[in-house]
């Protein structure tokens, strides 16, 4: 069930209008069985599959704490994460190292034939794998007592809201705000409103209206211009960011209605000024996992220079590989590690945390930034290694501006400056993207503009969120 079709209308506002009028341990149970439900609805077998796994990680962690044996601990530790990762590889990267085995053996002069398995791909399943490895681990550490109702645990993992693209939960957060009672205020119900609002104006006047633009060089016309792939990498660039930023700000937006607070996501991630305060500003949730239960476990930047270096490397690679099974996105996780290396080498870490730098310094900063990022989206929207190729070497030799060059250009800015336009004014907010100011006269006007542009730019049936292929 999709956030922007009409099927989803229906659902929340049931769902709300229960939500309301039940009792705390009703709300729960009423919450569980909508979300089984907005989740079954793409096919009932997913929904078999995430109860299973939900079951041996719940059992996992009451044996963990139940255990003072540390081997003991460690081995049931390993189940669990085995038990994830082996579901994860299983659906989602079996034929993919299938694949590159046999290209392996061929380069060698060998040949193999793969077997092929005919899997559909669980709806979310990288984030809500990632739910419940981290909730594990951290049972483990010590760091959480694990839940005693397996309802609320199901709860922690299904919460339909972020269960399909995040945000990436946080046991800690999230289970805390399951297993007590909430409370609704006025202002949490506003900056919902909000979120949700704004969420759905980024995905289907932003998002959805860039993609065709995108479309037609990477699935379409092969003999485009180099000043036409430099437009559709440009259009990816904001085509990414309001899909998956925006489905996320719906996510946040729904929980919030219901007295949740889910973890922030997306900080203006275009603004940043080096390859760190990019990760520390894109897909947050994400990268403070990979932080936390990669990046630091390998030793982070305790040991020296060169395994800081390779630990850099590591995370950013399989972090490319959480994406999907394809050999552009371990390329762009490459890319984003020797982006964070260099960063590093320079002296970038030190000069973070120095003063301020001036203010036409932070701009081309920031212009080198989003210009170095865009290099990494064209790696990761690619179809094919070859496809890079041949869409770099046309960026690099042919600039002309052709007649479908600046019938691509109208959109762009129009849609692009739409978006800047709102998160420069709403910038300053100690969370940005959440709240319009209420109290004056620009905020009624906004909103208003926002609904206008998403009658008027809104067509046709709903659009697929990008990151539900993750």
């Amino acid at each position: 069930m999709l956030f922007n079709s009409w099927q989803f209308l229906p659902f929340i506002a049931v769902v709300l209008a229960l939500y309301f009028v039940l009792p705390f341990r009703w709300q729960n149970r009423m919450l569980l069985a909508a979300s089984c439900l907005f989740y079954g609805a793409w096919d009932w077998r997913f929904l078999v599959l995430l109860v299973i796994s939900t079951s041996i990680d719940y059992v996992v962690a009451r044996r963990i704490e139940a255990s003072h044996d540390e081997r003991v601990r460690r081995r049931l530790l390993f189940v669990s994460c085995a038990a994830n990762l082996g579901i994860l590889g299983f659906f989602k990267y079996f034929n993919f190292f299938v694949d590159s085995a046999v290209d392996a053996a061929h380069l060698l002069g060998m040949e193999l034939s793969g077997a092929h398995l005919n899997v559909i791909l669980p709806v979310g399943i990288s984030f809500y794998t990632f739910h419940a490895m981290s909730y594990n681990v951290d049972v483990y550490r010590g760091k959480l007592k694990p839940i005693r109702s397996f309802p609320d645990y199901m709860l922690f993992v299904l919460f339909f809201p972020q269960l399909v693209a995040g945000p990436i939960a946080r046991a800690a957060l999230l289970i805390p705000q399951v297993t007590h009672p909430r409370s609704v205020r006025r202002d949490q119900i506003l900056a919902g409103l909000w979120l949700v609002l704004w969420g759905y104006f980024k995905k289907m006047v932003v998002a959805d209206n860039l993609a065709p633009l995108v479309g037609r060089v990477f699935e379409g016309d092969s003999q485009a211009s180099g000043l036409e792939c430099l437009l559709a990498v440009y259009a990816f660039a904001y085509q990414i960011y309001c899909d998956f930023s925006g489905y996320t700000d719906i996510a946040r937006g729904l929980a919030k209605i219901m007295g949740f607070e889910l973890t922030l996501n997306f900080n203006l991630p275009y603004l940043a000024k080096s390859p760190a305060e990019f990760w520390h500003r894109w897909h947050i949730s994400l990268s403070t996992w990979l932080r936390d239960y990669l990046y630091i476990p390998l030793g982070g930047s305790r040991h020296g220079t060169w395994k800081t270096y390779r630990n850099l490397a590591v995370t950013m690679l399989l972090g490319g590989l959480w994406h999907g099974a394809a050999w552009n996105f371990v390329l762009w996780g490459a890319y984003h590690g020797l982006l964070l290396c260099v960063h590093r080498l320079l002296g970038g870490e030190r000069a973070d945390d120095a003063k301020p730098a001036r203010p036409w310094t932070a701009v081309l900063s920031c212009i080198g930034m989003f210009h170095l990022t865009c290099l990494g989206w064209l790696f990761f929207r690619a179809n094919s290694l070859s496809q890079i190729g041949g869409l770099l070497r046309r960026m690099a030799t042919d600039l002309s501006p052709t007649h479908s060059a600046v019938e691509m250009l109208a959109p762009l800015v129009l849609f692009a400056g739409l978006l800047w336009l709102i998160e420069a004014w709403i910038q300053n907010a100690d969370d940005p993207s959440v709240r319009p100011a209420w109290n004056w006269g620009l905020g009624p006007l906004t909103v208003s503009g926002l609904l206008a542009a998403l009658v008027v730019f809104t067509s046709g049936p709903p659009q697929q969120f990008l990151y539900f292929q993750f």
